[in-house]
């Protein structure tokens, strides 16, 4: 780790260190109705879709009490579709509200409301535990990092975790671009914040860590 790096990493967590799920509005805790919340707010986020858009559209439900996979079971199509439009969440309204109706009952049949249950399945396996998160409807690859990237403010097992976006961001800043170079840059409770400054960054084309 040189200098240079750490001062880079300092930078980019006082600019840009807060985590999605913080934006969000959700106090991310490991509990079900948090770890669902970020299951809907990963959901929101894994189209071509702005991020802001997203986050948006995820308070506008959780606004609503669609914070539990019970509560966006029993609301209705329509009324996803309408939450979702007052966030601008348009063109992909309609299957997104289909995807969230899908996904919370997939939660509620296959882990019992609990996504900790999906954690304990995988068994301390981080490529088992991105394998069980694209079950949900809507969630690949890019969603699955998405969750495990915030999730592992709670999750510790899965520190240290940068998703392909974190890491290309870090290696556009010129710092190391392997989950293990950049873990040594920040103390571990702040790598979520980390991966989540290293995405805003890339994302604002923000060069001032440079």
């Amino acid at each position: 780790m040189t200098s240079t790096s750490a001062e880079k990493a300092a930078r980019l967590l006082r600019e840009h260190g807060r985590t999605y799920a913080e934006e969000a509005g959700i106090t991310l805790r490991d509990a079900p109705s948090p770890l669902y919340q970020l299951l809907v707010m990963t959901v929101l986020c894994s189209i071509r879709i702005r991020a802001n858009t997203a986050i948006d559209a995820a308070r506008e439900l959780f606004t609503a009490g669609l914070r539990t996979p019970t509560a966006m079971a029993e609301s209705t199509w329509q009324q996803r579709v309408d939450l979702l439009g007052r966030a601008h969440y348009v063109r992909y309204d309609e299957s997104t509200s289909t995807a969230l109706g899908e996904g919370a009952k997939l939660v509620l049949d296959r882990f019992d409301g609990d996504l900790r249950n999906l954690r304990e399945e995988a068994g301390g396996d981080q490529d088992r535990l991105i394998e069980l998160l694209q079950e949900v409807p809507r969630i690949g690859p890019v969603g699955a990092g998405i969750f495990c990237r915030e999730a592992q403010a709670v999750w510790h097992d899965l520190r240290p975790f940068f998703d392909e976006r974190s890491r290309t961001a870090a290696a556009d800043l010129g710092l190391p671009h392997t989950a293990r170079g950049l873990s040594h840059l920040v103390p571990p409770e702040d790598l979520a914040r980390f991966a989540a400054a290293l995405v805003r960054a890339s994302l604002s084309h923000d060069k001032h860590a440079d």
